[in-house]
């Protein structure tokens, strides 16, 4: 059983699964909902501060990129870098954006076992470790741009990965409690976590990539890879 043996009382019904499992959708992660599609000028402007950024990184790490930094890199007012991103935060986040969308194209339309066409099991476990992988390679970029905890789990980016995983979780076991069970196997995808495991305590990924597959094969009863 995935729940608890102590229960005392029946939990009510599970919704049925309302996605369209034979016919995903790419998951919107780019601009907030009330944000309209941007003019082709504001697009440039836009690219061009992500592109201040980027350069402020790669030069001075994470913690080079301020509001005030990115607007003298890009030669424009403080102002507009506000207007365009909201805060440091949003800024950041916006410069994840890329590789978001990237990853999302991969496990929605990508090859197997990623992408469609492998057995869901199979791709829960490659979906958590194309997202530990990449929190890796990215993880002082993604602890930066870490929004508050009253936004963190709202975000669209981190949605776009729930919703993949409850759905995956969903064909496994549909009798499951996949919502809760989706958020608390992104818990180990965090990227604070994954830096306080690699940096603080030295474990090597290769060790955290076998411990999302245990993870996986017994939250949904699997055998493992052979």
């Amino acid at each position: 059983m995935l729940y608890a043996v102590f229960m005392s009382s029946v939990l009510p019904p599970l919704p049925q699964p309302q996605e369209p499992f034979d016919t995903p959708q790419l998951l919107e992660v780019g601009p907030a909902p009330e944000e309209p599609c941007l003019r082709a000028d504001a697009a440039r402007n836009r690219a061009r501060l992500l592109e201040a950024a980027a350069r402020l990184i790669a030069e001075h790490g994470v913690a080079g990129v301020t509001m005030e930094a990115v607007a003298a890199a890009a030669q424009v007012g403080k102002g507009t870098v506000f207007r365009r991103f909201g805060d440091r935060t949003g800024l950041l986040m916006a410069l994840l954006d890329h590789s978001s969308r990237q990853l999302q194209a991969d496990f929605m339309g990508g090859p197997p076992p990623l992408g469609p066409g492998a057995p869901p099991v199979e791709r829960l476990r490659a979906f958590g470790v194309a997202v530990l992988y990449r929190a890796a390679e990215q993880l002082d970029l993604q602890l930066a741009a870490q929004p508050e905890p009253t936004r963190r789990y709202a975000n669209p980016p981190i949605q776009a990965l729930r919703t993949h995983m409850t759905v995956l979780l969903r064909q496994i076991d549909p009798d499951a409690d996949c919502e809760l069970l989706a958020q608390s196997l992104l818990a180990y995808l965090d990227p604070a976590q994954i830096h306080h495991l690699t940096r603080q305590c030295g474990i090597p990924m290769e060790r955290l990539e076998a411990g999302w597959t245990d993870l996986v094969d017994r939250v949904t009863r699997t055998a493992p890879p052979r």
